[in-house]
């Protein structure tokens, strides 16, 4: 099995807390994680909204797939951009979409003229620049730490993304019930405004340490054969598809699933069960980061890649049977520490073993299936849900995660397709 020995991944022992430590690359996290708040303030806001207007369950559905489709879709190529052009201006596009669908919002909803039409136009813009920004912030990565430093620095955006996850939907209740809707979309607009400005204070493009820029147009197909031609890289092929493994089988289910594991487990509060549900899931993935970043008991290799996703697919199947509340706490916020360190070490990987001409399309195909995939998850969940009910169907996808992990590590250690 691929480890820390691998030449890919050789690298001296790293700094605590690099990250943090450089100004630009710490603006840059900052910046990162309060975008992802608004990216989840909107969410709030705007489901919200669109239920108490329309009343659509296929609406609803629809919320999910636009979110996670262009990812499936474009990411690949959103990568080979990120190879050819400056990353500061592809996030800076990103975030100036965020900024115009949140200000858009505000409009249709204060003149009374949102219809079911201009919100499926929007909730599209969005997913798609979602999509566009996360090859170029990986890339970006790499010109704020060098070699050593890279995995802490993959973990430490990882976790300021996860606070923005955590603190977002708190943030967006507290402007939906304080300002209301119309004032709080408008106001949710600023939060993509910081990451554009330190872009705009930074030299750094995503190239500069590398010194590799793909020149001339790069098209689809050769794009598409670029990721093909990796097949033979056994560690990059086992952790993009340990990546979509964990999308595919768990993705969205427990957000989506959560309310009815909330009015089950509660403790007479199903409201309060739900959010202290919600949040035992986020805190574990930020305690998580931070913690594997002070002290360096996981090493970023293929090997603590397999073992966290194990964990973590075991830690949704106990979620998902247990009867008892504290337990279901206790599971939730370990399975988050576990799917902190599964993501960012596999992309820790990818970053590392990668090579430097065809990073932007790696990354684009790691972002798709990480994200992409989770597409498949919904329509998982929607089926198996209604045969075989919520529970089962969360345990399954926990127990298939476990088994893909293993045949994945497998297939890592002996090379077999």
């Amino acid at each position: 099995m691929p480890s820390s020995t691998d030449p890919a991944l050789r690298t001296s022992r790293p700094t605590r807390f690099a990250a943090l430590r450089n100004r630009r690359s710490r603006a840059y996290l900052i910046g990162g994680g309060v975008a992802m708040m608004g990216d989840n303030i909107e969410h709030v806001i705007s489901y919200w909204v669109l239920w108490e207007t329309f009343h659509s369950p296929a609406l609803v559905g629809f919320q999910v797939i636009s979110h996670w489709l262009p990812s499936l879709l474009f990411s690949v190529q959103f990568g080979a951009l990120a190879q050819r052009f400056d990353c500061r201006r592809l996030i800076q596009i990103a975030q100036g979409t965020f900024f115009l669908v949140s200000v858009t919002w505000g409009l249709l909803i204060w003149s009374g003229t949102l219809n079911v039409w201009a919100a499926c136009l929007l909730l599209l813009a969005h997913g798609i620049a979602g999509a566009l920004w996360r090859p170029a912030e990986q890339m970006m990565l790499h010109d704020f730490a060098d070699r050593d430093d890279l995995p802490g620095t993959v973990r430490m955006n990882a976790t300021f993304r996860s606070l923005g996850v955590l603190f977002g939907p708190v943030v967006g209740s507290v402007l939906l019930l304080g300002v209301g809707p119309v004032a709080g979309i408008f106001i949710n607009a600023l939060f993509y405004l910081p990451l554009s400005i330190v872009l705009l204070r930074t030299r750094l493009t995503g190239h500069i340490r590398d010194g590799v820029v793909t020149r001339g147009r790069m098209s689809f197909p050769a794009t598409l054969r670029i990721v093909a031609q990796l097949r033979s890289q056994r560690l990059l092929v086992s952790m993009i598809l340990l990546a979509g493994a964990s999308a595919v089988c768990v993705g969205g289910s427990l957000q989506a699933s959560m309310p009815h594991f909330a009015m089950a487990l509660g403790t007479g509060d199903s409201g309060l069960s739900y959010g202290m549900l919600l949040f035992a899931t986020g805190a574990g993935g930020v305690l998580g980061g931070f913690l594997m970043e002070a002290t360096g008991a996981v090493r970023p290799d293929a090997r603590s890649a397999f073992i966290s996703t194990a964990v973590f697919g075991a830690t949704i199947v106990a979620f998902a049977l247990t009867q008892n509340y504290l337990v279901a706490l206790a599971t939730l916020a370990l399975g988050g520490a576990a799917d902190m360190a599964s993501t960012s070490i596999a992309q820790s990987v990818v970053q590392l073993a990668a090579p430097a001409a065809e990073r932007g399309p790696v990354l684009g195909a790691f972002s798709m299936a990480s994200s992409g995939l989770s597409t498949f998850n919904g329509v998982t969940l929607a089926m198996l849900g209604a045969a075989i009910g919520m529970p089962a169907t969360v345990a399954w996808g926990g127990a298939v995660l476990i088994g893909a992990t293993a045949a994945l590590a497998i297939f890592a250690r002996t090379g077999g397709r």
